[in-house]
């Protein structure tokens, strides 16, 4: 499998390449030049198989030609293994034909494990194999640090740097980041919001001597491996609803666009899927994207399902790769107006073929739906969740299709917004009991600080 850069000017990589790269050197991101293929036969064959065994199936033509089948088969069990439920990513019903994916349950209570589990053992054996070292930078708006950290921490051939925005992540996911004290682990609150963190990651990424010199590679879902492994839980999901000779619809909670992306890439390999339900919070501008064919910066606005906080979806990038026929010209242009001019437009006729739609949720709505979730189906959800439960209420088009809404996050990782709705106080898990005992660390650093000054090793030169 061969790796191109939606923006045309970097050149193509294989999979070893794409991981330890990152975001390529023309400012784009990789995508697979071409989309492997699963017939309805291939997919039925997922029954009755692990979560790991289907990884394995699922993501092997991305990797095939870098690592062996088995070695792959290996890393897939071991990341799977930490995961406290069997199923890894089980579904839970709420009415007749609504259902919940639990995407929360591994080592810090968010979807983000799901890939970063695999990604962390990935880093472990492609560095072994080049014997190398790498300088891991990421930008994150609450999950993606903890779970990467998770996922890094205590590494031999890895320093890993994650930058947050002081105050717009929750009291919980702050502590899980910055309770981490390995050697290697060093977080960074940033005064400003989550696109300024993203804004500082991708100008190191740019300066090709920086990242030349400390090997920078990346955790989030620039990275394909990230987008990667979400995959996995699409197909797992869909075959056992019914898949793949029934369609399914999905609801995904949205923010860096990479969650409802990687349906889109199940999509592609052959998984049928009726809709794809981008749910947005009142930082809406990718509903209005995809329901008014405009994309334009209008400012973050903080809420209370803070992962979602974000105005440049990263990752949309790649699905505007795809939309525009992967004209890498017609990507440069939309890019430099969203730079120089803060938006671009489309025409919506393009859209009319998408599998996509979107809406928005604002704050009052989310906080009735997790009352209402509670009371109608005594299930406990968190905000993120709550958004995509709202959307998919909203645009549904056929009641008989399933609609599985993604559940991103536990509860208790946002203890007071689920609190202030329903009146319960989510717990932590056992194994997180002691979270708000342990000493915290971290550095903060003003919207003017540079980046630069980061070295690589255990004691940095901030």
């Amino acid at each position: 499998m061969r790796y191109i850069s939606t923006r045309g000017e970097a050149p193509a990589l294989n999979f070893d390449e794409v991981v330890l790269t990152g975001l390529a050197r023309d400012g784009g991101l990789y995508v697979p030049e071409t989309w492997p293929q699963f017939s309805a036969s291939e997919i039925r064959s997922l029954a009755g198989k692990s979560y790991a065994e289907v990884a394995a199936q699922v993501l092997y033509p991305f990797v095939e030609g870098s690592i062996p089948l088995e070695t792959f088969q290996g890393m897939t069990e071991k990341a799977y293994g930490t995961f406290a439920h069997k199923a890894v990513v089980p579904i839970s019903q709420l009415d007749e034909n609504a259902f919940l994916m639990e995407l929360y349950h591994g080592p810090t209570l968010a979807f983000k494990d799901v890939a970063l589990q695999l990604l962390g053992l990935l880093y472990d054996y492609l560095l072994g194999k080049q014997g190398k070292r790498v300088t891991i930078v990421g930008a994150t708006s609450g999950d993606t640090g903890s779970a990467a950290i998770e996922a890094c921490r205590g590494r031999d051939a890895v320093d890993i740097f994650i930058l947050h925005p002081k105050g717009r992540v929750s009291e919980v996911q702050r502590r899980q980041m910055t309770t981490v004290l390995d050697d290697n682990v060093h977080n960074l609150a940033i005064d400003g919001d989550f696109d300024d963190c993203q804004a500082l990651v991708k100008a190191m990424f740019n300066d090709h001597e920086f990242r030349d010199t400390l090997g920078v590679s990346a955790v989030n879902s620039i990275n394909w491996a990230r987008v990667m492994a979400q995959i996995v839980y699409y197909f797992t999901t869909a075959v056992s609803l019914g898949g793949p000779d029934r369609a399914i619809s999905f609801s995904v909670p949205s923010g860096n666009f990479g969650d409802v992306y990687a349906g889109y890439c199940a999509h592609k390999m052959g998984l049928p899927i009726e809709q794809l339900i981008v749910a947005t919070n009142r930082n809406d501008i990718l509903s209005r994207f995809f329901n008014e064919g405009r994309y334009r910066k209008e400012g973050v606005n903080p809420t209370i399902s803070p992962s979602m906080d974000i105005q440049v979806s990263s990752n949309f990038e790649r699905f505007l790769f795809d939309l525009c026929a992967r004209d890498a010209g017609q990507i440069r242009n939309f890019m430099a107006q969203l730079d120089d001019d803060g938006g671009f437009d489309v025409d919506p006729q393009q859209l009319n073929s998408s599998i996509f739609s979107a809406g928005s949720c604002s704050e009052e709505e989310t906080l009735e739906t997790i009352r209402h979730t509670l009371a109608t189906s005594a299930k406990l959800v968190d905000p993120h969740t709550a958004v995509g439960l709202k959307v998919a209420g909203q645009r549904r088009t056929s009641v008989t299709v399933p609609m599985v809404t993604l559940s991103t996050a536990h509860p208790a990782k946002f203890p007071a917004a689920v609190e202030k709705a329903c009146g319960h106080y989510p717990q932590l898990p056992e194994h997180m009991k002691d979270l708000f005992d342990v000493k915290s660390g971290w550095m903060n650093f003003p919207m003017n600080w540079s980046p630069y000054k980061i070295t690589s090793g255990k004691n940095p030169g901030y």
